[in-house]
């Protein structure tokens, strides 16, 4: 039995690492205030009895095994700092004992809701074609290169989903006085309107917009959900965002949709990362592309360990985690999010 009376913290972070999600200060503060042992994510159940028994945190979201759970008796929480929930422990069994399992996922809604509002300007306004026809001397001017260029100020906009990144796109949309239509399953009508926009069903949000961005999770119940049926309701002309998850997308049919000229589109996630040199995408016109940076802001990673930090030092006192966003007995199960391969 250790002397050190400190809690103790299992980092298995990955692909994080703790010098990514700390700042120098956070990072000694998080060393001073706790033993931390460092692991392979996919060696956990290695750790000797003396570790597991006196974990009390996990940093990360390692597979994790009811029977390894059993060797833990102390472990009050998990801190996901990958942030999306992977079906790789048995979560029954950590609501059952009372272990917390929150997420930091909520420090990318801004970053990713701002380049979100970016493609969505850049679509409407021809941003990207005009800089590619400026270096190569075909720029066109004034009112002739604006031929299919709109406003987003009095337009008509949906989204699908509306959680963290839905509400965080939906504060930057207020300023362009358009009309939103929100499409979530998930979510009460009252909360929707208490947000100021208005419920609509998908084929609404389709239908209805100049622009409509998917920001929703990948579940058991909306893989794919996405195809050329939905693309063909569309407006013709309209843009389409992605900035949550390409399994939520017939990615061939958003790609036929594009190169039919019926919509153009933009994204920041693909069903394989990285893509291939060769993947058709990389030439589609009409279709601007981002290379799953839409989040990976130091400032965001930091704000991680900061988020952390203030969560553990309440759950030392006996308090429940209130800065990271806690997982639901309901719904954890559902979720189908493949982990991030790199930063």
């Amino acid at each position: 039995m250790s002397t050190d009376n400190r809690p103790l913290a299992i980092s298995a972070p990955e692909p994080r690492s703790l010098e990514l999600i700390f700042s120098k200060d956070a990072l000694l503060l998080l060393h001073s205030k706790y033993r931390i042992v460092e692991a392979d994510s996919e060696d956990i159940a290695g750790l000797g009895d003396d570790v597991l028994g006196e974990a009390s945190y996990i940093i990360g979201q390692p597979p994790l095994s009811k029977e390894v759970l059993d060797r833990m008796p102390r472990l009050r929480c998990i801190l996901n700092v990958e942030s999306n929930l992977i079906n790789n422990m048995p979560y029954d069994v950590l609501f059952e004992r009372g272990i917390h399992v929150v997420t930091t996922g909520q420090v990318f809604a801004e970053p990713v809701a701002e380049i979100g509002l970016g493609f969505a300007l850049s679509l409407a306004r021809g941003i990207v074609d005009a800089d590619v026809d400026f270096r190569e001397g075909k720029e066109l001017w004034g009112g002739d290169g604006n031929a299919k260029a709109r406003q987003i100020s009095g337009s008509e906009i949906g989204i699908v989903g509306f959680g963290d990144l839905g509400k965080a796109l939906n504060r930057l949309l207020t300023g362009f006085r358009a009309t939103v239509r929100v499409f979530d399953p998930w979510m009460p009508p009252s909360i929707l309107r208490e947000h100021g926009v208005q419920p609509a069903s998908l084929d609404e949000v389709l239908s209805d917009s100049d622009f409509v961005f998917v920001v929703a999770s990948v579940t058991s119940e909306n893989k794919g959900f996405l195809g050329g049926t939905a693309f063909a309701r569309m407006r013709k002309g309209a843009g389409f965002i992605l900035l949550s998850r390409a399994d939520v997308v017939d990615f061939e049919a958003l790609m036929a949709a594009v190169a039919s000229g019926h919509i153009v589109a933009a994204s920041d996630v693909y069903p394989e990362e990285p893509l291939s040199g060769d993947h058709p995408v990389r030439s589609l016109k009409g279709f601007i592309r981002s290379a799953h940076r839409a989040g990976a802001l130091d400032s965001a990673f930091k704000k991680m360990g900061d988020m952390v930090l203030e969560d553990m030092d309440l759950m030392d006192r006996g308090l429940p985690p209130m800065r990271c966003k806690r997982a639901e007995r309901e719904t954890v199960s559902r979720m189908r999010s493949k982990p991030v391969i790199r930063n």
